[in-house]
């Protein structure tokens, strides 16, 4: 079950390749699933795609405050999952992050949100801790908690495998993708954190979606 999961949020993730075809070199794709709407404009009726979009959510933060969807209104982030003990991907995915972090901490535009899937032992006091020691000094890149199912409920939405796994490093199991999310709320990038290629390409990429966003 396992391994058809992660299948299925692989191909999920893959969607979007295939359906954006007609898309210029300067626009970038749109992932997830998608819906064919009728609809009545002047008297005529056009048929409008509405596509996947992260639903609304709250999560305490690292300084124990609450935020939710609305602390993104408008904005281009990144999205990923990780939990601060996790001894194999998470410490290089959370580097590669913060050199993005780092070049776009000062724009309003840009924003960064980490999930902790552990919800037994990252508590905001320990977010916290481990956003100093990263180097993160502004609100900016937030790091969130939640329960169990709210946590690994939103990570579905955001297309990415996660879970509770005695057998894995640490006891979780998680994709290390960074998740490129558009001021619609929808998803337009997957990169593996973990490689240098692909982090590279979301940094080419991320500004191609800021100049969208300003059109």
């Amino acid at each position: 079950m396992k391994s058809i999961t992660k299948f299925y949020c692989a191909a999920c993730l893959l969607l979007g390749l295939f359906s954006c075809q007609n898309h210029s070199k300067s626009e970038l794709p749109i992932y997830g699933e998608r819906e064919a709407v009728e609809k009545t404009i002047d008297g005529k009726k056009v048929v409008d795609t509405v596509y996947h979009t992260i639903p609304a959510f709250k999560f305490l933060n690292q300084d124990s405050t609450m935020i939710s969807d609305k602390d993104f209104d408008g904005k281009v982030y990144i999205a990923n999952f990780f939990f601060t003990h996790c001894p194999s991907i998470c410490p290089t995915m959370n580097r590669n992050l913060l050199k993005i972090y780092e070049q776009y901490k000062d724009n309003d535009a840009v924003r960064f949100l980490s999930h902790s899937i552990d919800f037994k032992y990252d508590q905001p006091y320990v977010l916290k801790d481990y956003a100093n020691k990263l180097g993160v000094n502004n609100n900016h890149w937030q790091f969130v908690s939640g329960t169990k199912a709210e946590i690994y409920g939103i990570a579905n939405q955001y297309l990415v495998y996660t879970a509770e796994d005695k057998n894995a490093p640490g006891g979780y199991d998680h994709q290390g993708y960074l998740v490129l999310i558009d001021k619609d709320k929808r998803i337009r990038g997957a990169y593996d954190g973990t490689n240098d290629e692909q982090v590279k390409k979301l940094m080419n990429d991320l500004p191609i979606l800021l100049n969208e966003a300003t059109k």
